[in-house]
């Protein structure tokens, strides 16, 4: 008798278990979201955990984000595995777009990156508003510097000015050191190293752990950071989901999107600045 009951007792919770599994399979099934491949500033920064519920409130939409390197968040979505890429590096986003991977490229915001470095500042830059100025000084003083070295944004945008500044940093010596990771990693890294960064301002002001490290350099016109969003071409990956991703899109470049990046402050410091302008070309 007990060894009936216990058997029925098991195909009971078997049968249980496995509807739980279905209602859980179909539920999944009919969440409405999208997929974002995004740059690790976004994420890092604070920004996305603050808007992305708006949107979601709005629309019903959920939208998951791959945080990466603005380099391999393209490449997520050459390869279909987003429905939407939103990054900061114009010169690459142009390719995509030329190569037919994205299609309506539209500039969304933008911020600054600034340089920090350590109080005791052996390269004396602090207070410079010069960036190659500061490169050349950081390089000629062989004072430790972390790079993310991972192709994102940040660190295209960083290779630039060492390449304007005359300067090969790999061929320098081992003060320069390349991470191959995010931006809160590779600040981490500069933190226990006392070591000068190029970073986002916005990851900035969410980086909790800055030990002795401050801002430096910063107000130079060549340190300008763009963010442009893009639909992932659904000629080239027919599964991406087009209509919930233009939702995405165009809600970002909404007044109501465009106002809800403004509203985004720490210690009452704006981090991003919406910039898109109906009608307006992205270039």
């Amino acid at each position: 008798m007990f060894k009936k009951m216990l058997s029925r007792r098991l195909i009971i919770n078997t049968l249980a278990a496995g509807a739980l599994l279905f209602t859980a399979g179909i539920t999944e099934a009919q969440e409405k979201f999208i997929v974002v491949a995004s740059t690790t500033s976004t994420e890092q920064s604070g920004l996305f955990s603050h808007i992305l519920p708006i949107f979601t409130q709005k629309t019903g939409i959920a939208v998951r984000v791959v945080a990466q390197g603005t380099g391999q968040a393209l490449k997520t979505g050459e390869k279909g595995d987003a429905d939407v890429v939103f990054v900061h590096d114009a010169v690459a986003e142009r390719k995509f777009v030329d190569a037919g991977w994205g299609v309506d490229r539209r500039l969304v915001m933008y911020n600054d990156f600034v340089i920090v470095g350590p109080k005791a500042d052996p390269a004396k830059v602090a207070g410079g508003k010069d960036a190659l100025a500061a490169y050349k000084k950081i390089a000629a003083a062989k004072a430790p510097f972390a790079s993310r070295g991972d192709s994102s944004g940040t660190h295209a945008a960083e290779l630039r000015l060492w390449k304007e500044a005359g300067i090969e940093p790999k061929a320098g010596g081992d003060w320069y050191r390349e991470t191959g990771s995010g931006m809160g990693p590779t600040l981490n890294t500069a933190s226990a190293m006392n070591a000068y960064a190029y970073t986002d301002r916005g990851t900035w002001l969410n980086f909790k752990n800055r030990g002795e490290l401050s801002i430096v350099v910063e107000g130079d016109t060549r340190l300008f950071n763009q963010y442009g969003v893009m639909l992932v071409n659904p000629a080239k990956h027919a599964h991406v989901k087009v209509e919930m991703a233009k939702a995405f899109i165009n809600w970002l470049t909404s007044n109501e999107g465009q106002a809800a990046i403004a509203s985004y402050k720490i210690d009452g410091e704006q981090l991003f600045f919406p910039n898109y302008k109906p009608g307006a070309q992205a270039s």
